[in-house]
């Protein structure tokens, strides 16, 4: 069996390496597409680099522009290559970026089956694009791999049965994958001089960073927050900086490869993000996460307090950094989602 897998924005590509890897193991053929959503070297490159993800077959480079016209040139893309590459019997997509949406609409037109990794997941916040692309891909997908239970009765509320497979979570095995992996050391000389104690921050939702005011109360929150803050700034929140006063506690360093993402909210005292991804992995590695938005679709975080929802109000951040939980987060993972996932994709062939 081949089928094609799209790619574009890093927290597909550490997907990608998981099940990549058991889809190998599987017997499946993988044809590998980047649709260069993300291009820079720090949040595309040294993922492939680091984690041993190989070279995409194709890149379309297709780059920054608003959501429809990036959108469209991907479907015009993945559309050709689909249509000039021979005996693909599906198209695997991750996730809820605009690479996700564009593949899946280029993939059912030409009547290819459509099997989305992390479907059902939903914020009801039809305000973010990322909620439209992942409703969107969930009513075109032929097989659905749910990594939670509430993922799963969301799609039933909206009627979708068919093709629904609950897999766990593939986040949770690369989290665990790393943790146990010396990879995790490698390039830490940028953040050699990290305090022992400090706060991790990542913000990049359009939300929060392309409104002056909204960025300028999270940086406030940042600067009366009691710790230093290691603050790895995506490319879209740095453009938004500028001419922005930056607290002297905060330190920004650029963005970080995925092992040191990892180290570094395993030794946070507290992690702040807008990030979906960053959000589970500090609920599993046991770090204490403020996410600095009103709903989050990965309800299962929020169990003991380990992720509190702030928005992008000073004082709810502040207060939210008071109240830190106890014990230990409730993981119900089965850790072997890339398995669950190879061999339901093989299964649907045979």
């Amino acid at each position: 069996m081949r089928i094609c897998t799209v790619v574009g924005a890093r927290p597909q590509f550490v997907k990608a390496w998981v099940v990549s890897q058991a889809l190998e193991e599987a017997g499946i053929q993988e044809y590998l597409v980047h649709t260069g959503q993300h291009y820079d070297y720090e949040m595309s490159q040294v993922f492939f680099s680091e984690l041993g993800l190989r070279s995409p077959d194709v890149n379309l480079g297709v780059g920054s522009a608003s959501q429809a016209v990036q959108t469209a040139r991907m479907m015009t893309a993945i559309e050709d290559v689909l249509q000039t590459s021979e005996g693909l019997e599906g198209v695997l997509v991750y996730g809820d970026t605009n690479s996700t949406l564009a593949a899946s609409m280029a993939a059912v037109k030409l009547g290819m089956p459509l099997f989305h990794v992390e479907a059902g997941l939903r914020s009801y916040n039809r305000k973010m694009p990322e909620e439209i692309n992942r409703v969107v891909t969930d009513r075109l997908a032929t097989l659905l791999f749910c990594p939670t239970h509430t993922s799963i009765t969301n799609l039933e509320s909206e009627g979708i049965t068919n093709g629904v497979v609950f897999t766990g979570d593939v986040m949770f095995e690369g989290v665990r994958r790393m943790s146990d992996s010396k990879q995790k050391s490698k390039g830490r000389g940028q953040l050699s001089n990290i305090p022992s104690e400090f706060i991790l921050a990542t913000v990049h939702r359009p939300s929060n960073v392309d409104d002056t005011a909204t960025l300028s109360e999270i940086l406030s929150a940042l600067g009366d927050s009691g710790l230093p803050v290691v603050f790895p700034v995506h490319p879209r929140t740095a453009h938004q900086l500028e001419g922005l006063p930056m607290p002297e506690n905060v330190i920004v360093v650029p963005p970080v490869g995925y092992g040191d993402m990892i180290g570094l909210i395993h030794r946070a005292q507290t992690v702040i993000t807008d990030s979906g991804g960053v959000q589970k992995e500090a609920f599993w590695l046991a770090t204490p996460c403020i996410t600095l938005r009103d709903e989050t679709e990965w309800k299962e975080t929020l169990r003991g307090g380990w992720n509190q929802l702030a928005g992008a109000r000073k004082e709810r951040i502040l207060s939210a950094l008071k109240n830190r939980p106890t014990g230990e987060p409730e993981i119900d993972d089965p850790g072997n989602a890339s398995a669950i996932i190879s061999e339901s994709i093989l299964g649907r062939a045979n």
